[in-house]
């Protein structure tokens, strides 16, 4: 009797297990693509500064979407900073777990970050001004991402909308998908 419900139970086990469906996902999350960093050795920027940044933006955008519920606005600025994040550093830990849990429809535990996302966005912004002051095509393209994502952390930074605004009168507005969806290089 005893070996019955054994068999019994294994099989009510492996029925179940085999008839869980995975569980649907509760927000649409489309990951950036991203190969190889689209910034170079040319970067006025130290690998570990590049690093540092990656996640701080990481954090940023996981913390955003878990406050927000995964919105569809939240998913959209997150997708920008993590695009960022990871063309700064492809392999930085915190941006590559992000993406991943996102991409699973997995709502990110808020993180203590280092610092607070009005903090983060001064911070930012004064280095996208010195990027841009050094020169060469691959700062000021970065200094231009850091600005215009400064204004959008902080609205009510009004150096940072000021910057942001002067630049896209001069040059246009930023093209986001280069960093989020790059064209494919042909060989």
């Amino acid at each position: 009797m005893m070996r019955f419900w054994q068999v019994a139970a294994v099989f009510c086990a492996t029925a179940s297990f085999l008839g869980a469906e995975e569980p649907k996902r509760s927000f649409a999350w489309d990951s950036p693509k991203v190969m190889a960093s689209v910034f170079t050795a040319d970067l006025g920027m130290l690998d570990s500064e590049r690093e540092e940044y990656a996640t701080n933006l990481a954090t940023q955008a996981s913390n955003q979407v878990a406050a927000a519920k995964a919105s569809a606005a939240s998913l959209a600025d997150a997708r920008r900073m993590l695009a960022l994040a990871l063309q700064l550093s492809p392999r930085n830990k915190r941006a590559v777990v992000v993406n991943f849990q996102l991409s699973k429809g997995i709502l990110p535990e808020v993180a203590d970050g280092n610092y607070s996302p009005p903090v983060l966005a001064r911070l930012i912004l004064t280095r996208g001004q010195l990027l841009f002051k050094q020169g060469g095509d691959e700062n000021q393209r970065l200094g231009r991402f850091f600005i215009q994502l400064a204004a959008e952390m902080d609205p009510k930074n009004e150096d940072a909308v000021y910057a942001s605004e002067v630049q896209r009168l001069d040059h246009g507005a930023v093209d986001w998908a280069s960093i989020t969806d790059p064209a494919e290089k042909n060989p």
